[in-house]
């Protein structure tokens, strides 16, 4: 019975992960959160069934039922943040939080497999990420000050980076972080939002190529330091997020086709300087010529992917615990061994579908500093889960960074949430852009145009432009009934 039980529960969590990465592209066919709403209830219930499935595995392999009593913990801290950011901002965007919570559900599973401890310390690290995330929309709506000191936010960086450059202790040959009181900060994750921040202030100013070279030149600072402390997989993150923001903000390829030039170049130079860096590209060449030494993850992470199958081994079915640094780098490896290639397929469908909606509230967004702010969040985010995968299946060389939300470790966690948390406060400007837009048009009083007093007779979905409200007569002219027929044909 137990064994039916077993295969029940694998093959079950692989096919609701699928079903509820489905849900998550599904809800793009509405373009207001009302129509979506549906969508997210489903959801919701197939994150609860999935996290019982899994706990359900670990209870009945290892007969101990303290599993049931941490999955019913995890389910009502979750399932009451969900809530409560409906309760406390309706206009926020549920399908972020929905994603940001399964992600961290599929965590605490995985790593109370790997290790109790790691799992038990980074779900009370959770709980205090969501506290803060709770309060942030609000004091990000509210601090319109917050697009204005870009020298502020450039400072801080570069202080907190020097620092780690000068005291910071020393992982693997390189200068990641410090500790204090026996815990381990790692100050680049929260530098990660700062950059942001500073590069959304920026370039939101920049009306020349005079001030965009020196705000690419300070951009070029934090990474020189980043390269000097050998931490190269976070270095490559900011380059690429300055340069994608960068790309937004002027909408030149010109600026894009530079960048990625002059990124090659870099990468030539620090392959030819730092001998770890040699190693992992060697590594991503032939890693089984060097199956012993550099090549060790590598290969292992390959083994335990490929003998995973379909529906996987089953938690503490598989040996992942083979792979050095599994809870931090290999994260996606240990998911594709024990639960599937179907689940973990269906995990980087939901960090996608979560992407998509950063860039659907970037572009639906008025003002320039927090569409450029919601941009530069999606990057970071896509950007890190790509070269964690990608390192992961020999797709592109190792680069040490973690899978947001998933991987182990406090900082990353923490700053992920804190990020997540400050994107849904430019929802929450989306949306005051929305009201205002219909406050003018209710209040319009030209010959020939309705008298519109309710704002749903202007959905979300119409395109209110921030300088010019009333640009498209004819659009506000028609009824909402009219342009919905319009749209079904």
């Amino acid at each position: 019975m137990k064994l039916y039980l077993l295969e029940f529960a694998k093959m079950g969590e692989a096919l609701l992960m699928a079903v509820y990465a489905i849900l998550s592209f599904c809800v793009f066919l509405y373009r207001t959160e009302k129509k979506r709403f549906p969508f997210y209830v489903v959801q919701i219930i197939l994150m609860v069934v999935i996290q019982f499935l899994l706990f359900m595995q670990m209870m009945l392999k290892t007969d101990d039922m303290r599993y049931l009593f941490f999955f019913s913990f995890q389910a009502i801290v979750l399932i009451a943040a969900i809530i409560m950011h409906r309760m406390i901002y309706p206009d926020a965007n549920l399908l972020i939080v929905n994603n940001m919570c399964l992600l961290i559900m599929i965590s605490m599973a995985i790593l109370t497999r790997l290790s109790g401890t790691s799992a038990i310390k980074q779900f009370i690290i959770v709980i205090a990420s969501m506290i803060v995330a709770l309060i942030l929309p609000e004091a990000v709506r509210r601090l319109r000050i917050l697009s204005e000191p870009w020298w502020i936010y450039a400072v801080i960086g570069i202080l907190a980076l020097g620092f780690v450059l000068i005291l910071g202790r020393v992982v693997n040959g390189s200068s990641l972080n410090f500790q204090v009181m026996g815990v381990t900060f790692q100050p680049s994750e929260f530098v990660k939002i700062i950059f942001v921040f500073f590069a959304a202030s920026a370039l939101a100013k920049a009306d020349n190529f005079a001030q965009i070279a020196g705000f690419s030149a300070i951009a070029a600072l934090h990474i020189l330091i980043l390269v000097f402390s050998k931490d190269l997989g976070t270095a490559l993150i900011f380059y690429t997020v300055f340069l994608m923001m960068l790309y937004v903000a002027r909408e030149r390829i010109l600026y894009l086709v530079l960048g990625i030039l002059a990124g090659g170049g870099a990468g030539i130079v620090a392959y030819r300087l730092f001998s770890h860096v040699r190693a992992r590209v060697a590594a991503f060449i032939d890693p089984w010529s060097a199956i012993d030494g550099a090549g060790y993850q590598v290969t292992q992470s390959l083994f335990g992917i490929s003998v995973g199958g379909p529906f996987g081994l089953g938690l503490y079915g598989g040996k992942p615990k083979a792979i050095p640094f599994v809870e931090q780098d290999f994260i996606f490896s240990a998911i594709a061994e024990e639960l599937g290639i179907v689940f973990a397929v269906s995990v980087l469908l939901i960090c996608l579908s979560t992407f998509f909606m950063m860039l659907w509230v970037a572009e639906r967004t008025r003002n320039r500093f927090y569409r450029l702010l919601s941009a530069g969040f999606g990057v970071t985010y896509i950007f890190q889960v790509f070269l964690t995968v990608g390192g992961g299946v020999k797709f592109i060389p190792l680069t040490g960074v973690t899978l947001p939300l998933v991987s182990y470790g406090g900082t990353s966690v923490l700053s992920t949430i804190l990020m997540f948390g400050v994107l849904q406060g430019g929802v929450l400007i989306r949306a005051q852009e929305h009201r205002e837009a219909v406050e003018r048009l209710t209040h319009r009083e030209e010959p020939g145009y309705p008298d519109r007093s309710r704002e749903e007779d202007y959905p979300e979905e119409a395109d209110y432009p921030e300088d010019d409200a009333y640009r498209d007569d004819a659009y506000h002219r028609d009824s909402y009934e009219e342009r919905e027929e319009r749209r079904e044909d």
